[in-house]
Parts: structure tokens; C-alpha cells; sequence
């Protein structure tokens, strides 16, 4: 959606008539009219007040909705990185023990393929990070 047919959206879902919103936002009721016919944009002041009054981000009103998925899956995969590499340090104190002895019982063995898919798991997460990034520079 682009930045007309989500006001017309957000002010139906809210179940408010143009004049009755152009009244709450001090506009006329043709300025609401040509925001929705994508005739004029309202000034930066006015976009916050929008968002405010709708409830949702200048992002959201301002990005079209490519842009805000990417930044949202972007969002999405980073915090699964941070996650899964927050106990990288101790993933590495763990691994140092289990080899440091020259020789792995079975109980060591299972713990290193817990760790292995824990790896596994990172390193998807990473490539899926890389790829978002990538995708974003390719499509300024």
C-alpha cells in the first residue's frame, strides 16, 4: 500500500469520516480528500500527528510496504542472531573442556553434536542476515 490508500485504510479501520477526521486534525476536509486521492502529502508535523492519531508508525505511513518488510525481517533475523550467539563464549568454554582431555566419551560425543547443530543453526541464521543486507543493496 502507499502512503493514500493507508490513510484511507487506517481511517476506515477507525471508522472516522473524512470530515470528522480533517476536524480532529485542524485540516480541511478536502486536504483529507486529496491525501487519499495521492493529490498532496501532508507536511512532515502533519505526518507525525497522523501517526499519533492512528496509532502507527511515520515508517509505516511513510515506507511502502517492500520497504517495511524488509526492515522488518531484517529486524526479525537480527534479534534471532543476537540469541543464538549470546552463549558463543560459553558454546567455547564448553568445546575447550571436551577436547582438552584427548578423548571424548559418548556423553562428551552428544554434547558436540548438540553444539554442532547449535553452530549449524548460527550460521543459517548468518546467511539469512547476509542475504537480507545483500538484498537491500542491491535495491536502493
Amino acid at each position: 500500500m502507499n502512503f493514500a490508500e493507508k490513510i484511507v485504510f487506517l481511517r476506515r479501520q477507525n471508522r472516522c469520516s473524512q470530515e470528522k477526521m480533517a476536524e480532529d486534525l485542524n485540516v480541511s476536509r478536502q486536504t483529507i480528500s486529496k491525501w487519499e486521492l495521492g493529490a498532496s502529502q501532508p507536511t512532515m508535523d502533519l505526518i507525525v500527528t497522523l501517526s499519533k492519531y492512528f496509532g502507527v508508525s511515520t515508517d509505516y505511513l511513510l515506507k511502502d510496504d517492500s520497504q517495511l518488510e524488509d526492515s522488518d525481517a531484517m529486524a526479525r533475523v537480527v534479534l534471532r542472531f543476537l540469541d543464538s550467539v549470546q552463549n558463543m563464549e560459553g558454546l567455547s568454554k564448553e568445546l575447550v573442556g571436551i577436547v582438552s582431555d584427548g578423548m571424548i566419551d559418548d556423553e562428551e560425543m552428544s554434547r558436540l553434536k548438540d553444539i554442532s547443530k547449535t553452530l549449524e543453526s548460527i550460521q543459517r541464521t548468518f546467511d539469512e542476515l547476509q542475504a537480507i543486507i545483500n538484498s537491500g543493496q542491491k535495491n536502493p
